[in-house]
């Protein structure tokens, strides 16, 4: 008799709990964070694609060399807020921010 292998199918959710840890936790927040500034260099790299321009052609509208977009588009932790957000305005891309406390927004 053959036995049969089941999966299981798991939630992402439940996945990143088991493995990363439950949210509040100090590793989920890291991980979070993580992913927030991915997914900011990642729009800033579609954006920039979108609009048919280099690295360097944004770097000159924003005023910053090539090297430093590439870093902001590959998630480099240290990159200055108003620099990310001149780098939207070049691109024209509409930028919000949503800030949530004890499930209430602060800000639009």
């Amino acid at each position: 008799m053959k036995k049969e292998n089941k999966m299981k199918t798991v939630s992402l959710d439940k996945m990143i709990d088991k493995h990363v840890g439950k949210i509040g936790t100090p590793e989920r927040d890291a991980f979070e964070y993580e992913l927030s500034i991915d997914l900011i260099g990642h729009a800033i790299r579609q954006a920039r694609k979108e609009r048919n321009l280099t690295q360097e052609q944004l770097g000159k509208l924003v005023g910053v060399q090539k090297a430093q977009i590439s870093k902001i588009e590959n998630s480099i932790k240290n990159a200055r807020l108003d620099t990310i957000m001149k780098i939207f305005k070049a691109l024209g891309a509409k930028v919000n921010f949503n800030v949530e406390l004890n499930n209430k927004n602060l800000a639009y």
